[in-house]
């Protein structure tokens, strides 16, 4: 038997896999029409970028629980994301403010994100249901 009340570590760490590949679509393709956009580049990377969006709109399908948890908890690790990636590839480093959002938000996301892998009051485990 099963014990339901037992958080599974795999399926966290394949969570924060598929957050961590959603992030990059939609952080790469944003980027990408930005470029298109903003800067005046090729309309090659308008098609790139739509097409890095839509893989984005398709990775989050593969998580474990309902759409306004998965959306919810992933909003605070793009934030984390994007300030890293305007630090690494823009070379403007975050400020103390972006920091502390960051806390807060990843503060935030520990909430949610826990609560997938944790049964709730009516001992529904969220990682099994769809």
């Amino acid at each position: 038997m099963v014990n339901k009340n037992k958080i599974s570590w795999n399926k966290m760490v394949v969570s924060l896999i598929f957050f961590f590949v959603a992030g990059l679509c939609e952080i790469c393709g944003g980027y990408l029409v930005w470029l298109w956009l903003r800067d005046g580049m090729s309309w090659m990377l308008r098609v790139l970028g739509g097409f890095v969006l839509f893989a984005y709109g398709i990775v989050p399908t593969f998580q474990p629980s309902h759409f306004h948890r998965i959306y919810s908890a992933y909003g605070g690790i793009f934030i984390v994301m994007v300030l890293l990636w305007g630090w690494i590839f823009q070379g403007i480093r975050p400020d103390t403010f972006d920091i502390i959002g960051s806390i807060i938000s990843l503060i935030g996301v520990m909430i949610i994100f826990i609560i997938f892998y944790m049964p709730r009051k009516n001992k529904v485990i969220l990682s099994e249901s769809k």
